[in-house]
């Protein structure tokens, strides 16, 4: 079989596209994924076999491609980061196809913490865009806040089922219920990061209820301060 590739290529803008995933498209002869994440590298994918896919009808695309790529390469590319919020899909492909290599790309969590100005290393970093529960993820959140970390969310769409729908709207009543004062907890949304559509919100969490946000969603819950060098004695 040919050589498998899952690469990561950005947020949504062309310009964060790396080199090496660049290069790596460019010499696939399959290409495989979402409408969105094909249009970041639009200009790359000219003249190749593709499949678009949705995540109703990935499985048996993958099933078909690899009966028939032979020799042949295989790109599947992710928006973001192909080692964050993909790994149920990268195992998956791991499974049909064996051998995967991984390309990483820039995560729209590295540019929230940036126009947030939050340090990624004093962050808890949580995705809650899995199909699986995310019971466990909801309390990794609670106890964030509690220790006064800063949080960088990604939230889940999942409007045609209220229960495992969390969007930020979603995020703020189950904190409040929680017995949070989210009226006293800052926290940026930031949308469509990098793509030419970006809105930012910039408030407090209780602002956020009954707020719609698009899907492509990054939530900051900003908490700690700064700590320049220049604070600390000199050893």
């Amino acid at each position: 079989m040919g050589k498998v590739f899952a690469v990561g290529v950005g947020p949504g803008s062309k310009n964060y596209v790396t080199e090496t995933v660049r290069n790596t498209v460019q010499k696939a002869d399959v290409v495989v994924g979402y409408k969105y994440t094909l249009e970041a590298i639009s200009d790359l994918i000219k003249g190749k076999k593709i499949h678009v896919i949705t995540m109703a009808d990935q499985e048996q695309t993958y099933q078909n491609v690899k009966k028939e790529l032979g020799n042949g390469s295989l790109v599947v590319p992710f928006t973001g980061d192909v080692n964050f919020s993909e790994s149920e899909v990268v195992d998956r492909l791991v499974e049909i196809f064996g051998d995967v290599e991984l390309v990483p790309g820039i995560s729209s969590i590295q540019v929230a913490a940036s126009k947030a100005r939050v340090p990624l290393d004093k962050s808890k970093v949580i995705t809650m865009h899995i199909t699986t529960s995310i019971e466990e993820k909801k309390l990794e959140l609670q106890k964030a806040v509690i220790d006064e970390q800063n949080v960088i969310l990604i939230p889940r769409p999942w409007p045609k089922d209220p229960q495992k729908h969390f969007m930020p709207s979603e995020v703020a009543f189950y904190l409040k219920k929680n017995g949070f004062d989210t009226s006293k907890i800052p926290v940026y949304v930031f949308e469509s990061l990098t793509n030419g559509k970006e809105q930012t919100f910039s408030g407090f969490i209780s602002e956020l209820e009954g707020k719609e946000f698009s899907d492509l969603s990054v939530m900051v819950i900003s908490q700690t301060k700064p700590e320049s060098y220049i604070n600390f004695e000199q050893l």
